[in-house]
């Protein structure tokens, strides 16, 4: 019973699962068309620039039931995963960068399931492109030679730089990055290099032209961005001069190498020859001379070396081709020729590690003599090095590197396939000095770099460094301090200079010399740099104890360098203290001091420092003295006359004592000096005058001198009372131009006299006596009851007429002669004329001073 029910459940199952089956149907994508970004993916596409992390798609479908569906975006093994898409919700993201240049198309699998039914299709996305690609010249660089007679407007080279990208991004286009007076152009859309037209070329001008060349793409969009992309190359053009040297051959020596798998006619090598006549050159030949054993053949043009046979039909391993080129002139003759040697490796195993060659055949040691301090970049062309490695692909790259001291020279090139020539190029000169050491050695490394066996060779590079003159003299201080006792005997050392020159030889030794103020009592030996007094100086620090001069020292070239030498002269105590007399006389003042002072010529302390002590002294202990300054002073018990009359019993106390001076030198010098003090008390005075007084009583010459001062600057009053008087006295007696308007009498008017009571003439003679005159005038002046009378004004002269100019107007001045008469009567005969001047002359002096009262009484008139 139990089996019957449980068949009975069994088959109902299996009823309801085929019923079930029948009615379930896959869900499926939509497909909305290639514009749409949902669905299923089919026709999409995406651009290159997109940023990782973007949503870019939606997997959109649906399952007829309505059950919910799951999506995935799968690759094929081994392609690489660009695109992720999230189960439930179909979004899917980019997650690596895309590059359409490397891969313009992804291929991907796209699924859909309701958890029963999958359904999966192929879709392909394609990328689309950005301008993200900046154009790529191609067959760098740039170097043409052309003869400096090519003819303007010439085609002489042929740009190409390629840009990945599609479309206008894609497209390139030329132009020159140079100023407009450049003698070169370039066809924008075919790159041809040509000669400007109306240009030409000269070589003794400019033998190398560098033009830039900048590639420009039509431009695009990047990043939703429009943008145009650039690069630049540099083109250098040789300029070839006129020829007249035979052809030689360029890079030489020459490797090639055959492989096993080379096939009759590959390349093997081209040979290179070049006129040396680089303004024209001739064509070039070129043939094998011998050493090919007839396996090889050599285009006579292009100069490449081919293999004629197989390989295996070789019979050696190393073939030497002595190879010709040979100018062809005109009419097809050969005219001069250079012969070279092409060495040819048979390859077969990376058997053979790198070898150095010089111009002998390998070698292992390379050794040059140069100059110390080449310039930065220089080449070192006294090394002929060649390096190779005659195995072949990557079993024959290497790297070169030098060993040594670092950043003073560098290798050239540093990574080499097959073969090199080695350049070693300067690029510290400061460590090629031969004062640091007269050689430079050097190991250079040649190692393999992707062979397991990692071959490598070594050899040793040796500079042999040869002198120059670069370096100055250079003392070993900017300046010498030297002491010198001031009683040194002449040609005494004072100091001892040095400078030093690392140069070798002539150039290394050193000359000294001394110029200077205060250098000519001073000596240098030339060679030592020993620093003497002269054999006559006689140095003293009292007079001058301070010197400096300059020292020189200069090598065989004149290169020198200066030094400063300070020279103190060091006082000796050669002098004792000096008072001004053996005998001094002072007067004391009860309770004030008295000073006694020596003096020591000495230049410096302690020498000419004095110490004032008392020697003697009556009465005994009656006196103190300052050590320092020498103030002498009584006892402080003794206060008063009495106390000082108590003790000498005499009514006038006059002691006296013996000060000694002694200096504070060594030896120490002294000496000493008689003071007599006459002891007095102080006298009640009172005022300015009186201190004075007191405080100048044992310095008379200080109130001298005070009473000089005031004496000068009473007289300098004075003189300015006296000046400022004169001069108002004298602005005031001014007659001034327009007060002075005085109209000349008519000539027969009478003049006015004036009578002189102290001049009295007898006879005709007694005119001219007048020696006594000015003394009765004095003995009649000075009297003060006889004065003489006044003279008379004269009558006011009527108004000036209008129509006379004020330069016109006469004056009236009175002339004294006897009598006072106007200037007008002046027109006298001849005899007159001589007879009135010479009375004139005899009377000048009392005319002046009558002249002057006359002013003073007609102030009013004028």
């Amino acid at each position: 019973m139990k089996k019957e029910k449980k068949t009975h459940a069994l088959l109902f199952l299996l009823l309801i699962h085929f019923t079930s089956g029948k009615t379930d149907y896959a869900p499926y994508f939509y497909d909305n068309g290639p514009s749409s970004t949902n669905g299923n993916m089919a026709l999409f596409s995406i651009s290159e620039d997109t940023p990782v992390g973007t949503q870019v798609y939606i997997l959109n479908g649906t399952d007829p039931e309505g059950d919910p569906v799951r999506y995935c975006l799968t690759f094929e093994k081994g392609s690489q995963e660009y695109l992720r898409a999230e189960p439930k919700s179909g979004n899917v993201t980019l997650i690596q960068e895309l590059d359409r240049e490397k891969q313009d198309e992804i291929s991907a699998l796209v699924s859909i399931t309701d958890g029963r039914n999958k359904v999966i299709e192929t879709v392909r996305v394609f990328i689309t492109d950005a301008n993200d690609e900046p154009p790529e010249f191609q067959n760098l660089p740039f170097i043409i030679d052309i003869p400096e007679d090519t003819a303007p407007g010439s085609s002489i080279y042929r740009v190409q730089a390629v840009d990945k990208d599609l479309g206008s991004g894609g497209s390139v286009s030329y132009y020159l990055q140079t100023s407009s007076v450049g003698k070169f152009t370039i066809d924008g859309h075919s790159g041809v290099f040509r000669v400007k037209p109306g240009e030409t070329l000269d070589y003794e001008t400019t033998p190398t032209h560098f033009v830039t060349v900048v590639a420009k793409d039509g431009g695009g969009k990047y990043k939703g961005k429009h943008q145009v992309l650039s690069s630049t190359a540099t083109i250098t053009i040789n300029v070839i001069d006129a020829q007249d040297m035979p052809p030689s051959f360029i890079g030489t020596p020459y490797f090639g190498y055959v492989y096993e798998v080379s096939l009759p006619g590959s390349e093997i090598f081209t040979v290179y020859a070049k006129d040396g006549d680089q303004g024209n050159p001739n064509p070039i030949r070129y043939s094998i001379m011998n050493g090919s054993d007839g396996v090889f053949d050599i285009n006579s043009t292009s100069g490449c070396i081919t293999l004629s046979t197989y390989p295996s039909m070789l019979n050696k391993e190393l073939f030497e081709i002595k190879v010709k080129a040979s100018e062809v002139g005109p009419e097809d003759h050969l005219l001069d020729y250079d012969i070279t040697t092409v060495t040819v490796r048979v390859v077969d195993l990376n058997n053979h590690p790198p070898t150095f060659y010089g111009e002998n055949g390998p070698q292992s040691k390379f050794e040059v003599t140069m100059y110390e301090h080449p310039p930065a970049g220089e080449i070192l062309r006294g090394f002929k090095i060649t390096v190779n490695d005659s195995d072949q692909g990557a079993n024959a790259k290497f790297k070169l590197r030098l060993v040594g001291p670092s950043r003073v020279l560098r290798v050239v090139p540093q990574t080499v396939l097959n073969e090199a020539q080695v350049t070693i190029i300067v690029e510290d000169t400061s460590g090629i000095d031969y004062e640091k050491g007269p050689t430079l050695s050097y190991k250079l490394l040649a190692v393999e770099i992707d062979t397991p066996e990692r071959f490598s060779a070594t050899a040793d590079i040796l500079i042999n460094l040869l002198d120059t003159n670069d370096n100055i003299p250079k003392f070993t201080s900017e300046y010498y301090i030297a002491r010198v006792a001031e009683n040194s005997p002449g040609g005494s050392s004072v100091a001892t200079v040095t400078a030093i020159d690392p140069d070798s030889g002539p150039w290394g030794e050193v000359k000294y010399t001394i110029y200077g103020s205060g250098s000519d009592l001073f000596s240098i030996d030339p060679s030592s740099g020993l620093i003497t007094t002269q054999p006559w100086t006689s140095l003293d620090a009292e007079l001058r104890s301070k010197f400096n001069f300059y020292v020189k020292a200069q090598d065989s070239e004149g290169k020198y360098s200066l030094a400063e030498v300070f020279v103190t002269v060091l006082d000796i105590n050669d002098h004792p203290p000096a008072f001004d007399e053996e005998l001094l006389e002072k007067t004391m003042i009860i309770g004030s001091p008295v000073k006694v002072e020596a003096v020591d010529e000495d230049a410096e302390s302690p020498n000419n420092v004095i110490e004032y002590s008392i020697m003697e002294a009556d009465p005994e202990n009656a006196f103190d003295i300052n050590s320092d300054t020498g103030e002498i002073q009584l006892k402080s018990y003794i206060k008063s006359m009495e106390i000082v009359q108590n003790i000498t019993m005499q009514k006038d106390a006059k002691w006296c004592l013996v000060v000694e001076a002694r200096d504070r030198g060594s030896p120490s010098f002294s000496t000493t000096a008689m003071v007599n003090i006459d002891i007095t008390e102080a006298t009640p005075l009172k005022g300015p005058m009186a201190a004075f007084l007191m405080k100048s009583r044992d310095n008379p010459m200080k109130a001298l001198g005070m009473v000089v001062v005031i004496i000068s600057v009473m007289v300098g009053v004075t003189v300015l009372i006296s000046t400022a008087l004169y001069m108002r006295n004298s602005k005031s007696n001014r007659i001034m131009p327009v007060r002075r308007i005085i109209k000349r009498r008519p000539r027969d008017q009478r003049s006015w006299t004036s009578k002189m009571p102290s001049i009295r003439f007898y006879n005709p003679a007694e005119k001219f006596l007048i020696d006594d005159a000015e003394s009765t005038l004095q003995r009649d002046y000075s009297s003060p009851e006889i004065r003489p009378p006044p003279p008379r004004a004269p009558s006011l002269p009527p108004p000036p007429s209008p129509n006379t100019r004020p330069s016109d107007r006469p004056r009236a001045v009175p002339t004294i002669s006897g009598a006072l008469a106007s200037k007008g009567s002046r027109r006298t005969k001849t005899g007159r004329h001589k007879e009135v001047n010479i009375s004139s002359a005899l009377v000048s002096e009392l005319k002046m001073k009558l002249e002057q009262k006359i002013h003073e009484s007609n102030k009013g008139y004028y």
